[in-house]
Order: structure tokens, then sequence, then C-alpha cells
């Protein structure tokens, strides 16, 4: 397992799907130059994702096999598709950027807090169900993708009790403003005089 060194900072967003993490760490991650680390995943791209931008699309053999060989980092099964995060991503952003971001489900959440403690700092954004069904239906998600997110809706926000920095997003600019200004005193404390 990668050892966090001196300033370096894991920041995750996780939430149902449809409650716009991505926006929000996006929009957080320009104030910071903070980079993210992408998750490998067996489904296919919905229209609007982009191989390389949104996740690594692979299929199931190659990510079997990067499992085997202990490539990730954690790794977790959802409705038959798998998701993980490699480890050397993690370390070729950490050579060039001391802050990085990850956009993970509750459960892969929770793998990288267990390892890595103090180091990260998580979000768990949230909109009400008709609110992300509605942002999903102007993604033009399919039906039967809606359906399944839904379908994970209760058990998803089942976690908000286990996280300190909770935020509804109704309104992205305004919730990631709030982000960045809790980001900053937690830089701010992590700051160590070493020179005595």
């Amino acid at each position: 397992m990668y050892q966090i060194k001196g300033k370096e900072k894991i920041f995750i967003y996780t939430g149902p799907d449809g409650s716009g993490r991505k926006t929000i760490a996006k929009m957080v991650a320009t104030a910071f130059d903070m980079q993210t680390v992408l998750s490998y995943t067996t489904r296919s791209p919905r229209h609007y994702e982009k191989d390389g931008e949104d996740y690594h699309f692979v299929d199931v053999e190659t990510f079997k096999l990067m499992q085997e060989q202990q490539e990730f980092l954690e790794s977790v099964e959802i409705d038959g598709y798998y998701y993980g995060i490699r480890e050397e991503d993690i370390v070729q952003v950490f050579q060039k950027h001391p802050l990085i971001y990850l956009t993970l489900n509750p459960e892969g959440a929770e793998k990288l807090e267990k390892m890595y403690g103090e180091r990260i700092m998580s979000f768990f954004i949230f909109a009400d169900r008709e609110t992300v069904i509605q942002r999903q239906k102007e993604r033009q998600d399919p039906e039967e993708d809606i359906q399944r997110h839904m379908a994970h809706y209760d058990e998803t926000m089942g976690y908000k009790k286990n996280y300190k920095h909770v935020f509804e997003n109704y309104d992205s600019p305004q919730v990631a403003f709030q982000i960045s200004e809790l980001i900053e005193a937690f830089l701010d404390r992590g700051v160590i005089v070493t020179d005595y």
C-alpha cells in the first residue's frame, strides 16, 4: 500500500449517483491545483462519458487480471460491474500534485478511509430523491440505469450518518465554495512546523 507522504492529501466525494459529486469536485479542484485519479470500471460508458476523462473503461478480463496482479488500492462490485482505483495512478499523480481527489461510492470511500485515516478528507454530497431522478433524466441516462441507481439510493443515504462533512447539493457553486473553505482550513491545520 502506498504511504502518503508530507503534504500529500486525498479528498473523497461520495453520495448517491446524480447528486452532483463530480461537478462539485471539479469546481473545488480548480481552486487548489488538485488532480483527480480516475476509477477503472467494467461498465459501458454513458453517452456523455469519455474513456480517460470520466473513467478508464476496461473489459472484465482486463479488470480481473489487474486484480490478480494486485494493481488496485481498492475495488468493489456493484450490480455486476467492477470499479477500482489503481495504486500506480495515485503514485503518479502525487509525483506532480500533493492534492488529489476521488469520486467514489461509499464502499470504496470507506476502504480508503480505513487505509489512510486523517490523510483523507471526505465529503458526502446528496440531493433528494426527486432531484436525483431529475438530474439523471436531464443527462439522458437510460431508464434502466436510473432505476438501477435509485435501487441503491436509500442504501447510499444510509452512509450519510458516518460523515462529518455532509452537503445537500441544491446549488453546486455554493456547495463548492463551502467545501473550498473547509479544505482551506484543513490544509492550514496540516502545516507542521518542524524547525525548532
